[in-house]
């Protein structure tokens, strides 16, 4: 089975004990952490090697890592092959800042967007437009109703009950 079925099967299992899948995300979330802390101090060193020489140099179990390489997928230059990924498969860090700092919003990650390495590649104002920028995104906007005596929204200066609104 690859790691990533493996990784999903672990941490989104409905028969585990909730305790212990919730030991295992508190886990997780710190080691993420830790792991991002350490990337943003270079964020344009590119970081790369086999899933299991990238587990050994961050000091986490190759499940961790796993679970890490889903996660910053979406943020990457260049997606790696997570979906067959096994412990000797080469993967690379190489992320997109603005990408993985958007994505860190859209995920609700506060203890990731607010890590204080984001100060040293953002200044305070572009990290305010990446955060209303990528919220903005998720916001649905629901067009405007059109009731029968309001001008037909087609142009044709008639109510819109006596042109477009017409029932056939």
């Amino acid at each position: 089975m690859a790691l990533l079925d493996t990784w999903r099967d672990m941490a989104y299992s409905e028969t585990a004990n909730k305790g212990d899948l919730q030991r295992l995300w508190t886990d997780y979330f710190q080691k993420e952490k830790d792991i991002y802390a350490e990337l943003l101090k270079n964020p344009d060193e590119v970081v790369s090697g086999t899933v299991a020489e990238l587990a050994e140099k961050y000091g986490i179990d190759i499940m961790t890592m796993t679970g890490f390489l889903d996660g910053i997928n979406d943020s990457l230059k260049e997606a790696n092959p997570i979906e067959e990924m096994e412990e000797d498969t080469e993967v690379s860090l190489a992320f997109d800042k603005e990408l993985l700092y958007k994505n860190m919003v859209a995920a609700g990650a506060d203890w990731l967007y607010e890590l204080p390495e984001w100060e040293e590649i953002f200044d305070e104002d572009k990290r305010k437009e990446l955060y209303r920028e990528q919220k903005l995104s998720m916001t649905v906007v629901k067009p405007d109703k059109v009731y029968p005596n309001d001008p037909c929204p087609c142009g044709s200066g008639k109510k819109y009950k006596k042109c477009c609104g017409k029932k056939g």
